[in-house]
């Protein structure tokens, strides 16, 4: 409904409820009508701009169930006004009232259940074996603000505008990131009237630079008034229950869009329940709402994170009810709140579809053992609760952190972003490695069942050639994508690349079959050693990967 018809269909039944039909003192027939008439018209001017700024403002639903609040004051004072028995009839309103305004108050305590079987997860043991062939959207979001700042310049009128927020998506294939430039105040707005478009970066290769493409945008979450994207939403769609922010996303033509999760509550106004998203063209304020199942191809992100957030709160705090929850706590489970967006963190998977990626610990304080992991699909809301080895103990996201935090003490290097993977029939955590200035240092894998077994290398695949070693070295398995069959071959060394990588070299040289190796020094100290021209008795695991993995040299006269 229009603001404005909502707020005069309010505001006249605020006037009809507070104004008494008998009046005390019985004037004249002509006086009496005159008086009320009056009254009703100075009692709806004084309400009508109150509702009205009160809905513009907030922004909230304009479904009448939202008017609860106001009704209790509108009968409360309706019944204070009246006599005899219109003083009755407004009195059972209040109280009516009341007993509605209870009910949304308490709903949450009594609709728990609702809430958990609304996000209650399909159960499996393991994620699938990451395959090696494939590179991880790994760069932490930080970093990209960092470069994308450090890029800025590129925007026409730079002390106009800031960079709006980071949002991950495959975009023709690649993995990016993407962030508008939004107007830095009200002033800004008002001068520009349009923002000149968005950065993309690869969310794959950390030594990739900014793009900004132009696009000019009138309606934006920076705009003000009618121009301002929620607003505009909203004013499509007054009744809609809507969760999350908007978050830009774009098509395979680098034409950008809005989008934002709308659903249900699961009662009384209380708990929210995904049911499909609003995209709104931003350079004309086209506006069209998508079913889940309807939703275009393009949109990685049809359920916010906030709402995947939220599923995780309802999944992991409500398995036997709500006061549960607040005291027993039995089979509790919290989800972390390490994640990148709205405590989730969006990752990939083989088939290039969005997930949120959480991790759940025990509500005990201290405990930094991980209870499960969930993997939540972005565009169907669709979540997996993975418990992993029940046999094993899994350190959680934050113990991982605590681990990299320990061991760049001394360069006061933190992690960020930590995902679980199943590298090489492992559960480890890959995290980036940033400093202090938010620049990315290196990536950083450890075993989520074995802490000790850990290693970082300069970019992800670096960092797994080396894990792949250690769990080895370490006793860990190497299985999945990687069970390959060890063989054995002599030749002579054509090519030789070292790389420092943290404390060991990692060498990588070419036989004259014409097939390239790798090795690490941690577990083949001599290896550093090697150069062109040298006979060698090599032992690899046969993966089909470009550089095969060394896992035993001899090196001719080299004892």
């Amino acid at each position: 409904m229009n603001i404005l018809l909502f707020s005069l269909v309010v505001g006249l039944a605020a006037a009809l409820v507070v104004l008494p039909i008998s009046p005390i003192k019985k004037p004249s027939k002509k006086e009496m009508k005159y008086n009320r008439t009056f009254a009703i018209i100075g009692t709806v001017i004084l309400t009508v701009p109150l509702v009205f700024a009160f809905y513009y403002v907030t922004n909230l639903d304009r479904n009448f169930s939202s008017v609860w609040m106001l009704a209790i004051i509108i009968t409360g004072l309706g019944a204070i006004f009246a006599t005899g028995k219109e003083r009755m009839i407004k009195l059972l309103l209040f109280v009516s009232c009341i007993f509605v305004g209870g009910y949304f108050l308490t709903a949450g305590l009594f609709n728990a259940d609702e809430k958990y079987q609304s996000a209650k997860m399909e159960q499996k043991t393991e994620i699938d074996t990451f395959d090696e062939k494939e590179t991880p959207a790994s760069v932490p979001p930080k970093f990209a603000r960092n470069k994308m700042r450090k890029s800025f310049g590129q925007v026409p009128n730079t002390s106009y505008y800031e960079l709006g927020s980071l949002q991950i998506q495959k975009v023709n294939g690649d993995y990016v990131y993407i962030a508008p430039v939004e107007f830095s105040g009200f002033f800004k707005w008002w001068n520009g009237d349009v923002t000149p478009g968005y950065f993309t970066l690869s969310a794959t290769d950390s030594t990739a630079n900014p793009k900004f493409v132009k696009s000019e945008m009138l309606y934006t979450p920076s705009s003000y008034f009618n121009k301002n994207m929620e607003r505009h939403m909203r004013s499509a769609y007054p009744e809609y229950i809507f969760y999350g922010e908007p978050q830009l996303e774009i098509d395979d033509n680098g034409k950008p869009y809005y989008v934002r999760s709308y659903g249900d509550f699961i009662s009384a106004r209380n708990g929210f329940k995904v049911k499909g998203s609003v995209v709104v063209d931003p350079t004309n304020g086209k506006t069209k709402d998508y079913k889940l199942k309807d939703m275009p191809a393009f949109i990685d992100g049809a359920v916010s994170p906030e709402t995947v957030s939220l599923q995780n709160s309802y999944f992991g705090n409500y398995v036997h009810g709500f006061l549960n929850s607040k005291f027993g706590k039995k089979d509790v489970k919290l989800p972390s709140d390490e994640g990148t967006e709205a405590n989730v963190s969006p990752i990939f998977d083989e088939n290039g579809d969005m997930y949120y990626f959480t991790d759940f610990t025990s509500p005990k304080e201290g405990v930094d053992s991980m209870l499960g992991y969930s993997l939540t699909n972005a565009r169907t809301g669709k979540g997996t609760y993975y418990t992993g080895n029940l046999e094993e103990s899994y350190m959680d996201s934050q113990g991982a952190l605590q681990i990299i935090q320990k061991k760049f003490i001394e360069k006061k290097w933190d992690g960020e972003m930590p995902v679980l993977y199943n590298f090489y029939g492992e559960p480890s955590w890959l995290t980036p490695v940033l400093d202090s200035n938010g620049f990315l240092q290196n990536y950083f894998i450890v075993s989520a069942s074995n802490p000790e077994i850990s290693v970082y290398g300069n970019t992800p695949n670096q960092a797994l050639k080396q894990y792949k070693t250690a769990l080895k070295n370490g006793g860990g398995s190497v299985d999945g994508s990687s069970n390959a069959e060890e063989k054995q071959v002599e030749g002579s060394v054509v090519r030789v690349y070292k790389e420092k990588t943290g404390d060991y070299t990692t060498v990588s040289f070419l036989l004259n079959n014409r097939q390239s190796y790798v090795v690490s020094s941690e577990t083949n100290p001599l290896a550093i050693y090697l150069k062109e021209g040298d006979q060698v008795n090599v032992k690899y695991q046969d993966t089909g990967e470009a550089f095969l993995p060394v896992t035993e040299i001899a090196i001719k006269g080299l004892k």
